[in-house]
């Protein structure tokens, strides 16, 4: 069995988005906004492992046509998110319409690869089960957004991370933004909340910031990477997603923790300059971290 590289295991969702002007369809999710920003770089290898109900078998036939390896588990129904939003794009209304299984130590067991990025969109979609098992193969990276997510009566509430302490002494690289770091830890001082993380067992902590940059700590030093001043914001779903695999790739490739933040930053910034998922190449990227005004 070959091993990978990197292995982004989740959901592919369908999104119905509301406007006051339109309503619009898309799939969206961790799985897709990564593995769609991946396929560009063709100097790894990466494998996809995603559920999804017959009505995105679609876009996964898609993704296998940009050279995606995927495989799919059997669902009776993909994640379906509904968002609608008000005149002020701040206020926003989330719902869940039709949710898929969550993922086993099963369903898992067979995926051998160098790191596993585990794309949760809600609460349980990975148990601590599931995060302990693949431990033992490979390192573990999660973005906890989906974990501070939970589904009562099909609209979403936040909430913190059940049982995050025995799961985050398995994780490897935690990706949080100011505010999940609050949930999580009761600090809103990145380098207080970043610490406490590690304390948790986190080895490399990645805290986004917006415009002002990103924070990663090791557990010996805090790294400031800057953010890329984009040439106009058009669309920021999917940036999160975006920084992190960024930085997954470049470090699986070996490379060290400042410059993989800067390459994921930058890939970040190309993303929100376009609609949809990141489309640009390496040398785009890398055009970006030497050229484009930084900020903090």
């Amino acid at each position: 069995m070959k091993k990978h590289q990197l292995c982004c295991i989740g959901h592919i969702t369908l999104d119905k988005v509301i406007t006051p002007q339109n309503t619009v369809y898309m799939p969206g999710g961790t799985a897709f906004y990564c593995s769609k920003a991946i396929s560009h770089f063709k100097d790894f290898n990466y494998k996809l492992v995603t559920s999804v109900g017959a009505t995105e078998i679609n876009v996964v036939e898609q993704l296998r046509e940009t050279g995606i390896d995927t495989t799919v588990l059997p669902c009776k129904y993909s994640v379906y998110f509904e968002n609608i939003y008000g005149e002020n794009p701040d206020d926003r209304k989330q719902r869940v319409l039709a949710k898929a299984d969550p993922f086993t130590v099963e369903s898992v067991k067979d995926i051998d690869a160098e790191i596993y990025h585990l794309g949760s969109l809600l609460a349980d979609d990975f148990s601590v089960d599931v995060i302990k098992e693949l431990s033992k193969k490979g390192l573990i990276a999660v973005d906890s957004q989906g974990y501070l997510r939970e589904v009562r009566d099909t609209y979403v509430y936040p909430i913190d991370w059940t049982n995050k302490l025995e799961a985050l002494q398995y994780i490897h690289f935690l990706k949080v933004n100011e505010h999940e770091m609050e949930v999580l830890t009761g600090f809103s001082d990145p380098q207080t909340a970043a610490r406490q993380l590690y304390e948790w067992g986190v080895k490399e902590v990645l805290v986004t910031l917006g415009s002002m940059g990103s924070l990663i700590f090791d557990g010996f030093d805090f790294h400031r990477i800057p953010a890329y001043k984009p040439t106009q914001v058009v669309d920021a779903t999917g940036c999160g997603d975006t920084y992190t695999i960024g930085y997954l790739y470049q470090r699986v490739l070996g490379t060290d923790i400042v410059t993989a933040g800067r390459f994921a930053a930058a890939m970040s910034t190309l993303k929100i300059e376009k609609s949809g998922p990141f489309s640009g190449t390496k040398e785009d990227v890398i055009h970006c971290m030497n050229n484009a005004e930084k900020m903090f």
